[in-house]
């Protein structure tokens, strides 16, 4: 048997297995939603498949989960913004300073990330009350980029690292300012890195619970993460065809996003780990 063949041989070995295990979810999940209610929770008909769109259309017609969907991505898409706003300059500026204390407060940013949302609960909704957000999406759009900002500027700061300083001379030299330079040169390059922002920003968004069910009273407010299990969950009913129809289809745009650009995610991931 010739080298390359086996090397083939344990590269599929490794790659086929993780691979069903990895879309086994997905399948679960598509399989359960064209189900009936009493198959799901008859033990001897578990792999058995009688297709039905009874759980689709209660999530559609008897729920608000277009509402939901509408809610996360408006939510979601503000909240990048404001992520970007924030973490492209702050995360410039610190890659930029020189010595220590650039390198000090960028850990200093990165541990704000790290505190549970359990322990901001308290001091965030004292302040979506003092500004009158209760029961609002604007309530989310605030607290979100509490936990959004530190980790992008963080992020950032190590790949606006790997960009060597002698092209904004160059830059410079060649009559752009700093701000013409970071737009024209810096910003260009730093594409991967502000993809992976965008791509995290808007998953963190989407899977958030805490912050969603508690600021959030009203279902027609909801976003995807606090809707399907309040209104899908009935006491102790679990509605699980709709509950898999409604994880299933935001979990399939956002595994084909990160399937296109997992290229440019990597590369905004390890950007900075070889300066």
């Amino acid at each position: 048997m010739s080298r390359h063949l086996r090397s083939s041989l344990f590269s599929y070995g490794i790659v086929v297995p993780l691979t069903i295990v990895l879309a086994f979810p997905f399948f679960w999940m598509a399989v359960t939603s064209f189900k009936r209610q009493d198959q799901i929770f008859d033990p001897k008909r578990t792999w058995s498949f009688d297709p039905t769109f009874d759980g689709w259309k209660f999530l559609f017609q008897q729920t608000k989960y277009l509402t939901w969907i509408g809610n996360t991505a408006l939510v979601g898409g503000i909240v990048v913004a404001i992520t970007l706003v924030l973490a492209v300059p702050a995360g410039y500026a610190l890659a930029r300073l020189a010595g220590r204390v650039g390198q000090s407060m960028g850990v200093a940013i990165f541990l704000t990330y790290l505190v549970p949302p359990t322990l901001l609960f308290l001091p965030l909704s004292r302040v979506i009350t003092k500004l009158g957000l209760q029961d609002s999406l604007w309530s989310l759009v605030v607290v979100y980029p509490s936990f959004t900002v530190p980790f992008s500027i963080w992020l950032l700061m190590g790949f606006f690292k790997s960009i060597p300083v002698e092209l904004e001379d160059a830059a410079r030299i060649d009559g752009c300012s700093r701000l013409q330079a970071l737009l024209r040169v810096v910003f260009p390059i730093s594409l991967p890195g502000v993809l992976t922002v965008v791509i995290f920003t808007f998953s963190l968004v989407v899977n958030e619970y805490i912050y969603a069910i508690t600021f959030i009273s009203s279902s027609a407010h909801r976003t995807v993460s606090a809707g399907v299990p309040t209104d899908l969950i009935r006491g102790d009913l679990f509605n699980w065809p709709s509950i898999m129809a409604a994880i299933l289809i935001p979990s399939i745009p956002l595994a084909l996003v990160y399937n296109a650009f997992l290229n440019r995610f990597i590369a905004g991931f390890t950007g900075g780990a070889f300066r």
